[in-house]
């Protein structure tokens, strides 16, 4: 049984992150164009540096930023690097 639990605590923290953009077109958007500025200035969006800001302005682990930014960028943004 706690090995059940431990298993699915993991996917439903990552649905939960993923639902709040879901629900939030505006907050997607808002990090489609954070991800775009870094573009601008040469930077990759899915870079180490890049994914632990994104991490620490949602206090994430940078695992979690990593699928969010990759999501947000998959179906909103698929543009930016």
């Amino acid at each position: 049984m706690a090995a059940a639990l431990f298993v699915a605590s993991p996917s439903s923290a990552q649905s939960t992150l993923l639902d709040s953009v879901k629900r939030n077109p505006d907050e997607a958007k808002a990090l489609c164009r954070q991800f775009k500025a870094l573009n601008a200035k040469g930077e990759s969006a899915l870079s180490g540096q890049a994914i632990g800001q994104l991490a620490r302005q949602r206090n994430l682990s940078t695992t979690d930023a990593e699928i969010l930014a990759t999501y947000v960028i998959g179906l909103h943004c698929p543009d930016v690097r």
